[in-house]
């Protein structure tokens, strides 16, 4: 997202408030299954070390988070006890809120998934709406147009599609999502990962529906079946309500090499399904394990218990705030049946490195 570029370099948590916790605090921690999440964990300490640059940039490891990357590239964790002791012994919880008058102890839990939706490299009367490629001015103009002006053909000279999808609404929710698998008529599936946004605010049109009482019980299937019912083309109000989100993301489409692998999260890593989250990039560095504990309907349509250590790998335009996470449930409609259950309130708890947890006021 070069057209608002991101200059952070390092946290700045002065708007933050940390209550520290011990490892005892943290309810069901020691019935996670720590060498899953250490080995997550581990994929993110492969791209820190290297000091590769991530798609979307974030704030810095910190010199401790860097050396603790390393630890775990060259430490051999076989079981669970292993990879407990290692988060124990290099990381210490703090409870997260923002700082205020009224400082919440809850934070906020949402959910998102990859889509796998049907399409064609080039358009026909089943696939009507274009995926675009990364205008090749994304660079020079602020700001870019938004979402209803791109739409209309403000940007028709400088960028292509890559492929086309059934109609906006399915091209809209898989911006949302930020990537998804497209399946051919051959049968071959592709991917379309994350190439630059235009940096217009994000909305989000279902709170709008929700809001406005249009929707009471809200879903992605609710929320497609609305759009579609109210029309897509202009002057309707399906197209009027997705364009009130400005925010208009671009996409680049590639081979799909394992399906076993997960999208490209923000951090330039495959994710993992009930282990990544996406978080405010401009507050958390990539890599640091999150301690997530809520009552969500996570396996089912009942609400059951989370309590699952996580890592910050990804981020999203509507992901801001302190405590503030986006679970990553998987590929697939099941997965986003899930994830579209989710926003709840619950526990975030940061696990900073010990070196900075001492620091920390």
């Amino acid at each position: 997202m070069t057209a608002t570029p991101f200059t952070r370099q390092a946290q700045d948590r002065r708007g933050l408030l940390l209550t520290p916790l011990t490892f005892e605090d943290l309810a069901g921690f020691g019935e996670d299954d720590h060498l899953e999440a250490f080995r997550v964990f581990v994929q993110s300490c492969a791209s820190i070390a290297a000091s590769a640059p991530p798609p979307r940039k974030g704030v810095a490891a910190s010199a401790a988070l860097k050396t603790i990357a390393h630890a775990a590239l060259h430490q051999e964790v076989r079981d669970t006890a292993q990879a407990r002791r290692f988060f124990e012994t290099h990381f210490q919880p703090f409870r997260v809120a923002a700082k205020g008058p009224a400082p919440s102890i809850s934070g906020f839990l949402t959910g998102y998934y990859e889509p796998i939706v049907e399409g064609s490299l080039s358009r026909s009367r089943d696939f009507t709406a274009p995926v675009l490629a990364r205008p090749g001015n994304l660079d020079s103009l602020t700001p870019y147009p938004g979402r209803a002006a791109i739409e209309a053909g403000a940007i028709e000279h400088h960028t292509t599609p890559v492929g086309w999808l059934r109609d906006r609404v399915e091209v809209f929710l898989v911006q949302v999502q930020g990537s998804a698998r497209v399946r051919l008529a051959d049968g071959k599936v592709l991917r379309l990962v994350y190439a630059g946004r235009n940096g217009q605010p994000y909305t989000s049109i279902g709170r709008i529906l929700i809001e406005s009482g249009e929707i009471t019980d809200m879903s992605l299937a609710a929320l497609k079946q609305w759009i579609r019912a109210h029309g897509q083309n202009p002057g309707d109000a399906g197209l009027a309500l997705m364009h009130r989100n400005s925010s208009y993301v671009f996409f680049a489409l590639r081979e799909e090499d394992d399906s076993a692998v997960g999208p490209t999260g923000g951090q330039g890593i495959g994710l993992t399904a009930l282990r990544s989250i996406a978080i405010d990039r401009a507050l958390w560095s990539y890599g640091l394990p999150f301690w997530i504990a809520a009552e969500l309907p996570w396996r089912s349509a009942s609400a059951s218990p989370f309590r699952r250590l996580m890592i910050a790998q990804d981020t999203g335009s509507a992901i801001t705030g302190p405590a503030r996470a986006d679970i990553f449930f998987g590929s697939g409609d099941d997965a986003g049946a899930r994830a579209g259950d989710i926003r709840h309130a619950g526990d975030v708890v940061v696990f900073l490195p010990a070196a900075e947890g001492r620091t920390v006021e």
